[in-house]
């Protein structure tokens, strides 16, 4: 069971500091107090190299604790075949001394690979000791239509993979309910991608959170619960993904990325203290009886 002690860490996520780079990421992460950072893997270099991001980990004083494996329709071309593109980044993982390789389950045109997805996650992870937290998507909707983009499913709360990513904007796209998928998930959520969304049905924001629509702050607060996952708490990393691709003011991107960290630990230590302040309720109750 976790302790009162534990503290879930907080991550930058270097999709968040896009155009810049992995370098100009980690030097924001610490200037601003981040825990972390989780590194997406995609055409540059950098990005795909252990020494150099080693290198900013130590300079840094920041662990990655996260590879986004290149499973997006932009990184297409990144690492060759699908099946490929998830060995590399386990092998990267390795390398940076993480245990955490996030995922996007397979497009429908994937054929082979889409259907033998959870198996070949599983032994995946028997082999390299990295686990793959495959993460939520949402169908894309276009004039009045829907397409189902992804399989087996693009919800993975109802699917056999034993690690989970859940993310807060994607979930806005879908309409889903993020407080109760995490609440079903329980153990099977690893990693968490803090942003928000609107219910628009087809734009994948990626706002800071709490400018969107989703219970950010309730699911935090869920998580951070040592009751939660049947008392075993989230023992996963939450990482900050948000769009700063807008920000057009000098030190606009900083400041959005401070509220992001700020709005992280405000509600996972507003969860932890309730908890506590539940459990101290409880024990005078039962001394007083």
């Amino acid at each position: 069971m976790p302790t009162a002690e534990h503290r879930i860490p907080v991550a930058l996520s270097t999709s968040s500091i896009y155009p810049l780079g992995v370098a100009e990421g980690f030097s924001i992460a610490e200037d601003l107090g981040y825990d972390a950072m989780e590194v997406m893997v995609t055409h540059r270099a950098e990005t795909q190299q252990s020494a150099v991001l080693n290198e900013l980990s130590w300079r840094f004083g920041l662990p990655v604790t996260a590879i986004h494996a290149p499973t997006l329709l932009l990184t297409q071309q990144v690492w060759g075949s699908a099946w490929e593109k998830l060995r590399r980044s386990a092998k990267l993982a390795a390398a940076v001394g993480c245990d955490t390789v996030v995922a996007h389950p397979p497009f429908r045109w994937q054929a082979g690979y889409a259907e033998r997805f959870a198996e070949g996650i599983a032994t995946l992870e028997e082999d390299t000791g990295v686990r793959f937290a495959v993460e939520n998507m949402y169908p894309w909707r276009a004039g009045g239509r829907t397409a189902a983009m992804y399989l087996p499913h693009w919800d993975p709360v109802d699917q056999n993979y034993p690690h989970v990513t859940w993310d807060f904007s994607h979930a806005a796209t879908a309409e889903a309910d993020s407080l109760e998928s995490c609440r079903r998930l329980g153990g099977r959520l690893k990693h968490v991608h803090l942003t928000d969304g609107w219910s628009n049905g087809f734009k994948d924001d990626h706002l800071i959170p709490g400018h969107g629509e989703q219970p950010v702050a309730e699911t935090l607060e869920l998580i951070a619960s040592p009751d939660f996952a049947d008392g075993e708490g989230f023992r996963g990393v939450v990482a900050v993904e948000v769009a700063t691709r807008g920000a057009k003011q000098v030190g606009e991107k900083e400041r959005w990325l401070a509220e992001s960290l700020e709005f992280a630990r405000h509600h996972l230590a507003r969860g932890a203290s309730r908890a506590q302040a539940s459990g101290s309720a409880h024990d005078t109750d039962e001394e007083t009886h």
